[in-house]
């Protein structure tokens, strides 16, 4: 059995911390495929891959490392969170199904909360009703905006106390297929651009299928970003979203200067010669999943 498994920590701008939370979540049985950070979204992005047992154990590891070094009370980033721990999504690749990945965040869910006093939400395939699917759903308005839907009884955790842990918030763990997290970057600073095209090609905007996106700010390179997840690449590639970013930048005489894969990106998605037109900076074999699962095995 072969899950993956992709956790976002709200930590991307102190070396010595993102140094432990890596090595901590390298336990026996387990793979680290892939590690990035990000200091202006403030966040760190792992995928790993192993065995269930193997997995919930990385996981705990990383939750207890990330609670003993992160205070959301002094976290600041453009990427939206509510968790120093925010997401912990677990993906079935070889061997596994959708229900044992299920099964997986429940564990995990339970064992968070009850060791550390954290609420968990669970998330996608995991969610116990239709309204709590979505990521965004459950983050919107961000961490204070949720502590109020917890205060009111609108939104109960599935696991944990129905208040936030007052530095590590609350964590939101789910199953679900696999994802390709890409940005397209903006030769600009108005970050109102940015939002106004990320309106334009996600789907809860009327935009492109299977498209999530907001527009951030990248401040230490001056640019402005389109940030995307893409939650089904065979209905809507990563062309297909390029072009159109790059069509709405036109429109607001902005030009588009490269493009970026957040994490692996599945072999079926892209090629190097796709990666080139896409403008994806730093691409090579090592970013395709399948390679990097084949490099460590």
């Amino acid at each position: 059995m072969l899950i993956e498994c992709v956790p976002n920590v709200s930590e991307g701008r102190r070396p010595a911390v993102i140094t432990a939370l890596t090595n901590v979540i390298q336990v026996p049985g387990v793979r680290l495929l892939d590690q990035s950070s990000d200091p202006s979204h403030n966040r760190s992005v792992f995928t790993i891959v192993g065995d269930r047992t193997s997995l919930q154990s990385a996981v705990l590891s990383l939750y207890a490392r990330a609670i003993a070094d992160i205070d959301l009370r002094q976290h600041e980033g453009e990427h939206p969170r509510v968790g120093a721990v925010d997401v912990v999504p677990f993906v079935p690749l070889s061997g596994a199904s959708m229900s044992d990945c299920i099964e997986l965040a429940h564990d995990v869910g339970a064992r968070v909360s009850s060791e550390h006093g954290i609420p968990v939400f669970l998330y996608e395939d995991a969610a116990a009703a239709p309204h709590r699917r979505a990521l965004e759903s459950i983050r919107r308005g961000g961490l204070t905006a949720l502590a109020g839907r917890m205060r009111s009884g609108e939104w109960m955790p599935d696991y944990g106390p129905a208040a936030p842990h007052p530095t590590a918030g609350v964590s939101i763990v789910g199953a679900r297929n696999l994802l390709i997290a890409y940005n397209v970057n903006l030769e600009t600073h108005e970050i109102g651009i940015a939002r106004t095209i990320a309106a334009a090609v996600r789907q809860s905007s009327s935009g492109l299928p299977h498209v999530k996106a907001i527009g951030v700010r990248l401040a230490e390179r001056g640019l402005v970003q389109v940030s995307m997840n893409l939650t089904d690449f065979e209905q809507t590639s990563l062309l297909t979203v390029f072009e159109a970013v790059s069509r709405e930048a036109a429109r607001h005489g902005v030009r588009v200067t490269e493009s970026e894969i957040i994490g692996l990106v599945p072999e079926a998605a892209i090629t190097t010669s796709a990666a080139r037109r896409l403008r994806v900076r730093g691409f090579s074999p090592d970013r395709i999943l399948e390679q990097r699962i084949r490099d460590v095995s």
